[in-house]
């Protein structure tokens, strides 16, 4: 259902808190988005400005200054712990614990946004809110990565892992998505979709879209 119970942000990120160095293990070094990643670096100016949104334990972060040392890099997250993990793995960016949801909290402009498979635990208005804001925080000509797994959003709820955490996961339409882009003067660069294993030889989808701020 779209509707998710009051608690239910909160119990979501709490269950990342608890899992940060899992999520370590699993996904620091996979290199299953690099060629979204570089595509999203190649049109960045010189020392570009770059949010990580959700940046978890900073394996994005971390790929990113891989191939632009040059970027400034400041990632945020709710967890304090995946916090903690993405400023040890990246000593030369900077981090903070923050409500990702609450972009209009942060100071200045930034000449890139990657926000990778955040919008999943998003709610529709949440996603409408924080492409506006992001829209806002991106300098002209600035880029913006999303991430996500398409499906319809009445699909949206809880998903318990095998220790028994809970996470309240959102499925977004590509078609809603992009006109939200075009409503807040982002104009859309390249899509990718990407083949992500799961057990006994099943795969899921993960799209993502990458897009432009509009300078006029």
């Amino acid at each position: 259902m779209e509707n998710q119970e009051p608690d239910a942000y909160q119990e979501t990120f709490a269950t990342w808190n608890k899992m940060a160095d899992l999520y370590q293990e699993k996904f620091m070094d996979l290199a299953l988005y690099n060629a979204s990643y570089d595509f999203f670096c190649e049109d960045l100016p010189q020392n570009a400005r770059v949010l990580d949104v959700g940046c978890g334990p900073g394996n994005i972060t971390k790929y990113l200054l891989t191939k632009r040392p040059d970027l400034q890099i400041h990632g945020i997250d709710v967890a304090p712990n995946m916090v903690q993990l993405a400023q040890v793995n990246n000593p030369s960016a900077t981090f903070q614990v923050v409500d990702c949801r609450r972009l209009s909290s942060l100071a200045g402009s930034f000449d890139g946004i990657v926000c990778g498979f955040f919008l999943p635990y998003l709610s529709q208005a949440e996603t409408t809110a924080f492409l506006a804001d992001a829209s806002a925080r991106l300098s002209p000509n600035g880029i913006l990565y999303l991430s996500f797994v398409e499906g319809n959003a009445a699909d949206s709820g809880y998903k318990t892992g095998s220790n028994g955490n809970r996470v309240y996961f959102y499925y977004h339409g590509l078609e809603q998505l992009r006109s939200e882009l075009q409503a807040n003067a982002l104009e859309e660069l390249t899509l990718f979709k990407v083949d992500y294993p799961g057990p006994n030889q099943t795969s899921q989808t993960h799209t993502i879209l990458v897009a432009k701020k509009k300078s006029v």
